[in-house]
């Protein structure tokens, strides 16, 4: 049994890690609207005229955001996430890592997406200076794409200048975008500090992420609703109807979204 005087109320813990949660996503929800709104016009004009939204997420879990609206229950069939295998979890962590700092190679990513005038793309990091993001960021605007990014302002003001992971121009993204949506993100992303613990834990980073690209999508839904266009959505393939629901559009699709 572990001894009384030195015995850990988990409990606390988890629902301290619940409230700063719920705390860091209220100030996206409040503080993240007028940029959302904007941020959301442009989906909507893209949207509305039958072409997609490109979502890159490049590094580690940041490309988990990516996918967090692609092919998702409740998701708009007009995302195409990147899901380039170079910085996926899935190919090595240590490799994600350090393709993530290689400069040049999200230049190399967005020119193999044929991205060019009239075309969107999201960029979801969630510190915001990583040499793959911002090469992407550059290459992206020379081909005259317009860009929206989703990552932390502060952390990225608060990375040292000479941060090994910093692309070499030492830029964030929420200065090289057109629309620049700030996730709040504190440095380090864990939050609860464990009593005995020197390192904290429980990140915070796929929740904000998540949130702020969720809100994008909801608000982009109510104005096509609004200008009196039902945007086609994902339904879960498991749930009644959904492979039939979804089999609706898969040709609309198909041959336009690369992952699909």
């Amino acid at each position: 049994m572990p001894d009384p005087e030195t015995r850990i109320d988990a409990d606390a813990l988890c629902a301290g890690y619940l409230d700063e949660i719920n705390g860091f996503l209220a100030r996206i929800r409040d503080e993240e609207r007028e940029t959302l709104s904007r941020a959301a016009e442009r989906l909507v004009e893209q949207i509305a005229a039958d072409r997609l939204v490109h979502v890159y997420g490049p590094g580690g879990h940041s490309n988990l955001a990516a996918q967090e609206v692609f092919f998702r229950a409740g998701g708009l069939m007009h995302m195409s996430a990147i899901l380039d295998e170079g910085t996926l979890l899935s190919g090595g962590a240590l490799r994600s890592m350090a393709i993530e700092r290689t400069p040049g190679y999200g230049r190399i990513v967005v020119a193999d997406q044929s991205l060019g005038e009239g075309d969107l793309l999201i960029l979801v990091n969630a510190y915001g200076i990583n040499a793959a993001l911002i090469d992407a960021a550059e290459e992206a605007r020379r081909r005259g794409v317009f860009l929206i990014g989703v990552s932390s302002h502060g952390h990225a003001r608060n990375s040292a200048a000479d941060h090994p992971a910093r692309h070499p121009s030492r830029a964030n993204l929420h200065d090289v975008v057109d629309i620049a949506i700030d996730t709040k993100l504190p440095v380090g992303d864990a939050l609860v500090q464990v009593p005995g613990m020197s390192e904290r834990i429980a990140a915070l980073s796929t929740f904000t992420n998540a949130f702020a690209l969720n809100c994008l999508v909801i608000r982009t839904v109510a104005g096509l609703v609004e200008r009196g266009i039902e945007p086609p959505v994902w339904r879960s393939g498991n749930a009644p109807g959904g492979d039939e629901a979804n089999a609706r559009f898969l040709e609309r699709f198909r041959s336009r979204v690369r992952w699909l």
